[in-house]
């Protein structure tokens, strides 16, 4: 047993007799007293990868299932489906678009430190880095005097997400981006 206030993307749980894989959770705090944090969670289920929501108290159980947690690599897209090989094994896996969401963007064949979620053998979903490194591949020339802590402007990454960057960024710099909010952290090294 997991308590919703537990909870974190990727944990796999079980409602109802279905195997849901946690890919959003939005916390609600309330402002009077006395009442309960709520977590507004989406799901996806692991057969179908029909997308289900339920909010929870922060003291709700629900049934966690254990999964093995393996090293993979994406390898390739071929329409809808994105192909994985495990790292281990050398054994090739698809998903579903669908099933990765708003991850396709950032898979690329060089994107180290992907971890798959295998269930019986099977994989059921993908864990990015929580940061990457991207290249800017486009973006208006750096303005000189420009300080760390000035304003920022826009920039396409090599991947075609956009994010905000510092005005001293130029095309051809690498940064690092948190994926989970498609945003600009630091200079890569």
């Amino acid at each position: 047993m997991i308590k919703a206030s537990n909870l974190k993307k990727g944990n796999v749980v079980t409602i109802g007799n279905q195997i849901y894989v946690v890919k959003h959770i939005d916390v609600k705090t309330p402002s009077a007293r006395g009442a309960l944090t709520l977590y507004k969670v989406r799901f996806s289920q692991v057969q179908t990868g029909q997308k289900y929501e339920q909010t929870f108290k922060g003291n709700d159980p629900l049934t966690d299932i254990e999964l093995s947690r393996k090293p993979v690599q994406f390898i390739f897209r071929e329409a809808d489906t994105f192909v994985f090989m495990d790292t281990e094994e050398y054994a090739q896996h698809s998903l579903n678009a669908e099933s990765l969401e708003n991850q396709t963007q950032w898979l690329d064949e060089s994107l180290e430190g992907m971890v798959g979620l295998f269930l019986e053998g099977k994989l059921i979903a993908v864990e990015l880095p929580q940061i990457i490194v991207m290249e800017i591949a486009d973006t208006s020339p750096a303005i000189r005097g420009a300080t760390v802590t000035g304003r920022t402007k826009t920039a396409r990454l090599t991947n075609g997400v956009e994010i905000q960057v510092p005005e001293y960024m130029s095309t051809g710099e690498k940064v690092k981006v948190d994926v989970e909010n498609a945003r600009f952290v630091s200079r890569a090294g």
